[in-house]
């Protein structure tokens, strides 16, 4: 159901508000670039410093612009399951296609604990769900194990897997029976990842060059890898760039000098560094997406 490139997108601000112009302009350049899917509100749209009526505007914005065009998958994880639960269910009114969810960072449940958080939001919501694993940010880790009971519930359809570890689609194919989606949450190892069993990633960099992640994905599908290898090694010093300093700093950079926004983050993340900047710019200049 969700595979290829799956933009996690910035959220436009402009003068401390929701740019909502820019944020369609946004979703409209990614429709026409051969984006495969929209994540609304996930880490890089700054879901932690929006407010519930800013994160539910837009999940409302998105859907509304991609008018069933294109997959929206939208964060709705939570630490707090009531939360989580409240969020899917304002996607599913919204017209989402499914839903993102964190495992349990900063309440650090064990892995019965992330079970039956998760199985909660299942039995409450209708929305297919995407369990995203980042141990780096959440500290727990969905262990394979989990993972596979986890799939055992019917609306649980996939990972977004950033946990840097690429024998898990690996070894979770051992072990979940049905038909399940891998995405990988690394633009730098996507290409590696699909090997292993991925059919995507949930990509930062999609927001910048949207095109060529679509493509690398599009190769990857197509068993085309020596290609796909050889796009990815063009792409991997911008890769890199958009995580030099916090993100989604470096990507809000890239998209105010493709004039899509201003480059504004919430704290507490900060501007760039004049040297991160000039990676940046470099990096795009390389891959002819800016003059």
């Amino acid at each position: 159901m969700f595979q290829g490139s799956i933009v996690a997108l910035i959220t436009p601000f402009r003068d401390g508000r929701l740019d909502e112009e820019a944020l369609q302009r946004l979703v409209e350049w990614h429709v026409e670039q051969g984006t495969h899917g929209i994540v609304p509100v996930g880490t890089t749209g700054e879901s932690p410093t929006l407010s519930h009526d800013e994160h539910c505007r837009l999940i409302e914005l998105v859907v509304k612009q991609v008018a069933g065009r294109i997959p929206v998958i939208a964060g709705a994880g939570s630490n707090n399951p009531v939360e989580a639960i409240e969020y899917t269910r304002h996607a599913q009114q919204a017209g989402a296609d499914g839903t993102l969810h964190v495992a349990g960072y900063y309440n650090r449940p064990n892995q019965e604990g992330l079970y039956h958080h998760f199985k909660a939001v299942h039995d409450a919501t209708e929305l297919p769900i995407i369990l995203y694993n980042i141990p780096p940010r959440a500290i727990v880790d969905i262990q394979p194990q989990t993972m596979a009971r986890l799939a055992e519930l019917p609306r649980i359809v996939g990972v977004k897997d950033a946990t840097g570890d690429l024998s898990r689609p690996w070894t979770e194919r051992q072990l979940i029976k049905k038909p399940f989606t891998w995405l990988s949450g690394e633009d730098a190892t996507a290409v590696a990842y699909n090997i292993g069993g991925g059919t995507g990633c949930i990509s930062v960099t999609a927001n910048v060059a949207p095109k060529l992640v679509a493509e690398v994905q599009n190769l990857t599908l197509a068993g085309r890898w020596d290609e796909a290898r050889e796009l990815q090694d063009r792409l991997i010093p911008l890769h890199q760039a958009m995580f030099a300093e916090p993100s989604p700093a470096g990507a809000k950079y890239a998209a105010s000098l493709l004039g899509f926004c201003t480059e504004e983050c919430r704290l507490p993340v900060m501007p760039l560094s004049e040297a991160t900047r000039t990676r940046i710019r470099q990096a795009m200049q390389a891959l002819a997406l800016i003059d």
